[in-house]
């Protein structure tokens, strides 16, 4: 078989979002692909009718693009090669490989009845005798193949050499090679990667939002005294079918829907949903060479304690021999961490572009300040290197795009800037605001303003600076005062600093 082309193939079912082991999977299979001159195949398996769809098989697509990940063939979907399916288990049933029950004449069964064994290219030789193995179900009563027998007749027909997936697929595996055996075609080289693991320990499932959702409504019930009632006032609350909810309490459904729903802050305040799909990683803001040199890294090791890569890189050196047995541990910090060592050296024109797309995306109330072709280059230099994520400028520049009523003033900020040595810092921005009123409304004037007014009254650049800053934007941290107040020009500027000078009226 290492004579003939290599051929992978990424085959993920549409029933929900493609979860960061998907990514991973996605991401081995077309590296190792793509360095070998290879094909990689994209295929829907689609064959749970119930919960497949459309909006998830889009989905899927869409994060299999911003990955950077290219097919050559597909998608294919399941749904659409029933035909094929039902000519290879009628093949089944007239070797006598397969049967109809007489229980139950709907479905089909695979005959077991012999010992298996297969080499993993990570794993090595495994083995299991008969007695161990069990016949099983290769058609369902609704017509559909099973993924057992989908799998084994698209992987042989689309002419797969490779297939690595996770390691969840290794005890399937018996059943891929009796089958394809059975079948008279040669098996695949089968490569089963390592589990993604939390910190915790535990398996980086989908489930995990669920749990955080559902842990966050317990607690919400029990301070509402669990009267019968109150879930019903929280699916009217979040606008989901009471019965639903109570399937979602009660472990009997994950749904991701329910438990972003849950999760809003006007339903339940402060819950914050672990970050498992691709989806999440794009919204909050990661680079895709960042994830993906990231991901790469679960369960795979190219060496020479190499951590920073590109996808060149990963396409030139990635192989099946460095790939490890231990499983990985998900750590979110040293992701964010990569993310910002890559934003930091992005060239400017690029940082902007990236950030002014994010925000449009994710970000409404930053459009009028992404409209601003000067302002917003400030803006995006101010927060380059400061910034983890794309998401992070929104989060810290938030001041920034709010009406001057919104602004909160931190209380710690307003009596050590402000009212401290008998309210200097009042004092200063009263002085300030006649002075902004007609000054030149550019960085080089606001900052000869400032360092003017500092030298006039033998004050250090903080103790006018300051002033200003919790001023504009409630707190003692921004950018650069001059740029802040050039992003927020003079009449929101003006407002502001009248604003907090109330509170001194206020105070007295």
């Amino acid at each position: 078989m290492s004579e003939e082309p290599v051929v992978t193939r990424f085959a993920p079912s549409p029933t929900g979002a493609l979860h960061v082991g998907g990514a991973r999977t996605a991401l081995f299979n077309w590296a190792f692909a793509r360095g070998r001159g290879g094909k990689f195949i994209l295929r829907m398996e689609d064959t749970d009718r119930k919960r497949s769809s459309a909006s998830s098989a889009q989905t899927i697509l869409d994060d299999l693009k911003w990955l950077g990940l290219d097919w050559d063939d597909g998608p294919h979907y399941q749904s659409e090669r029933l035909d094929i399916y039902n000519r290879h288990i009628e093949q089944l049933l007239e070797s006598g490989r397969a049967l109809v029950p007489q229980d139950d004449p709907d479905i089909v069964r695979f005959r077991m009845g012999q010992d298996v064994a297969f080499d993993d290219a990570v794993y090595g030789p495994i083995a299991v005798k008969a007695a161990e193995l069990e016949d099983f179900v290769i058609r369902k009563s609704d017509g559909f193949p099973t993924f057992h027998l989908a799998v084994v007749v698209d992987d042989a027909a689309m002419g797969v050499t490779h297939v690595i997936r996770g390691q969840e697929h290794l005890t399937n595996t018996t059943k891929h090679a009796a089958l394809y055996d059975a079948l008279g075609v040669d098996r695949p080289v089968w490569a089963h990667t390592p589990s993604i693991m939390n910190p915790d320990g535990s398996k980086m499932s989908k489930r995990d939002k669920a749990k955080v959702a559902r842990k966050a409504l317990k607690q919400w019930l029990a301070e509402h005294d669990n009267e019968p009632e109150a879930l019903g006032t929280m699916a009217a609350l979040a606008n989901i079918d009471v019965e639903a909810l109570k399937s979602f309490q009660d472990k009997k459904s994950d749904d991701v829907e329910t438990a972003e729903k849950l999760a809003d802050p006007s339903v339940i305040p402060d819950v914050t949903l672990p970050e498992i799909d691709v989806i999440d990683f794009r919204h909050g803001g990661f680079l895709q060479e960042a994830f993906c040199n990231y991901i790469a890294l679960l369960g795979w090791n190219p060496g020479n304690d190499i951590e920073r890569f590109d996808m060149d890189f990963l396409v030139s050196r990635f192989d099946l021999d460095r790939m490890g047995k231990a499983n990985s541990r998900f750590d979110r910090g040293k992701l964010a961490a990569f993310n910002g060592e890559l934003i930091a050296k992005l060239p400017a024109q690029d940082w902007i572009q990236r950030l002014r797309s994010h925000l449009n995306e994710h970000h409404e109330s930053f459009s009028e300040l992404a409209a601003n072709d000067g302002n917003f280059a400030r803006f995006a230099e101010a927060y380059q290197a400061r910034s983890r994520t794309l998401d992070e400028p929104a989060q810290l520049g938030e001041f920034l795009v709010v009406e001057s009523q919104s602004i909160t003033y931190d209380d710690k900020a307003v009596r050590k800037v402000l009212a401290k040595n008998d309210n200097q810092g009042f004092e200063v921005l009263e002085v300030l605001n006649s002075k902004l009123e007609s000054c030149d409304w550019s960085a080089e004037s606001l900052n000869a303003l400032i360092k003017g007014h500092a030298d006039e009254h033998s004050l250090g650049m903080g103790q006018v600076a300051q002033p200003l800053r919790v001023a504009v934007c409630g707190s003692t941290v921004s950018p650069p005062i001059d740029l802040t107040l050039v992003i927020l020009g003079r009449d929101e500027t003006l407002a502001r600093i009248r604003r907090c000078m109330s509170l001194l009226s206020a105070q007295q």
